[in-house]
């Protein structure tokens, strides 16, 4: 099987704030996968929101390498203390300074290919992140939506920008070697 590998696999991590849902730990490890990604932390996750749930293993689809790797911790601060940069995913509107996943993705593709760590936070399915956790970020990033649904599924939103950073690191290799 052909793999695909980017410099940006080694040096982002996706990380989820006091998750709840164990499908949802589950599906956003199959996520990630699925764009080359393999580091998935779970910081305070739910009791039930843990890789060895069963619903996280259903969810996984063959990505249960990735979720049984998933790192455990109990504080943001351990997590955050050798990344580069941070960003944080919000969907309240009317923050200033956001950039979308695309945007966002641009930034964290260079910094990959300088060797930067990136970490992107992800909150809570219900809360999202805490004013004091969206301050530790270097960015904040919200995918824009239409209507009034305020919100996607926390592993929908980890697809869209796994998505989003492999398309960047395909297009920045593609110039790098002039194809």
């Amino acid at each position: 099987m052909t793999r695909i590998h980017l410099p940006v696999h080694d040096h982002v991590a996706f990380v989820l704030v006091r998750p709840h849902y164990p499908e949802n730990v589950g599906a956003a490890a199959r996520a990630i996968k699925t764009m080359g990604f393999y580091d998935l932390v779970l910081v305070r996750p739910s009791r039930l929101a843990v890789p060895e749930h069963e619903m996280a293993c259903k969810m996984s689809v063959r990505a249960w390498d990735v979720l049984n790797a998933a790192r455990r911790a109990d504080d943001l601060e351990s997590v955050l203390s050798s990344a580069d940069n941070v960003l944080a995913t919000s969907s309240h509107r009317g923050l200033s300074g956001v950039l979308t996943a695309r945007a966002a993705a641009s930034i964290v593709v260079a910094d990959a290919a300088r060797g930067r760590s990136t970490c992107i936070l992800f909150g809570n399915e219900k809360t999202g992140l805490s004013a004091e956790e969206l301050q530790r970020a270097t960015h904040l990033v919200r995918i824009p939506m239409v209507g009034d649904q305020p919100s996607i599924n926390l592993a929908q939103a980890v697809q869209l920008v796994a998505y989003e950073l492999f398309v960047t690191a395909l297009q920045a290799r593609e110039v790098r070697e002039g194809t």
